[in-house]
């Protein structure tokens, strides 16, 4: 991996822990702040998820990832922060600092908005839905985010029944023409 790389992909794992924080894979992690017990987006899958062409910003990533990095130099000169040099600028910033830059950048009216707001909805998808796997695969891998959300495996035959009704009764009863696989006739 070049250089320009390894600053895309730490800033954008920076930029993912931030949103759906964990913990830190390893003691010299400084993409992940390890501001939050357990795996987050990072280990959930969120650079996979960016990198999958339908999610449509897999293009704009090296600019995103620069961008990211601008503002966080222009937000630490604001707030007299110096940062490591040796690491892209959003990495360095510590997780309070890198959050209050994001939440600048997602505010309503900033100029930017739609495309952090977009970059955070992946970073979210990675990890409550694992948009970027089958279900049945996520969950047979031990995906994070769908274990926390207490998903269980399918039945034998691929398909996932529920025994118990989750209000605990019955909403509606089957329709008479529904096929065997759930759908409807």
């Amino acid at each position: 991996m070049d250089s320009d790389e390894q600053v895309k992909v730490s800033t954008l794992e920076a930029y993912a822990d931030t949103i759906v924080p964990g913990e830190k894979r390893f003691p010299g992690d400084h993409a992940i702040a390890g501001a939050s017990p357990g795996p987050g987006a990072v280990v959930a899958g969120a650079l996979e998820l960016l990198h999958t062409e339908a999610t449509g910003v897999t293009v704009g990533l090296p600019y995103l990832a620069q961008s990211l990095n601008d503002h966080a130099k222009v937000y630490a000169k604001e707030h007299d922060l110096t940062l490591d040099e040796s690491l892209p600028a959003f990495v360095a910033l510590s997780f309070a600092d890198r959050t209050a830059l994001v939440r600048s950048l997602t505010a309503p009216g900033h100029p930017e908005k739609d495309g952090w707001v977009s970059l955070a909805l992946f970073c979210n998808m990675s990890f409550d839905s694992a948009a970027h796997k089958h279900t049945a695969e996520a969950i047979a891998e031990g995906h994070p985010g769908l274990l926390a959300m207490g998903y269980t495996a399918p039945d034998e035959d691929g398909l996932w029944r529920f025994p118990k009704f989750s209000y605990r009764r019955e909403l509606a009863r089957l329709h008479p023409d529904t096929t065997p696989s759930g759908s409807p006739a």
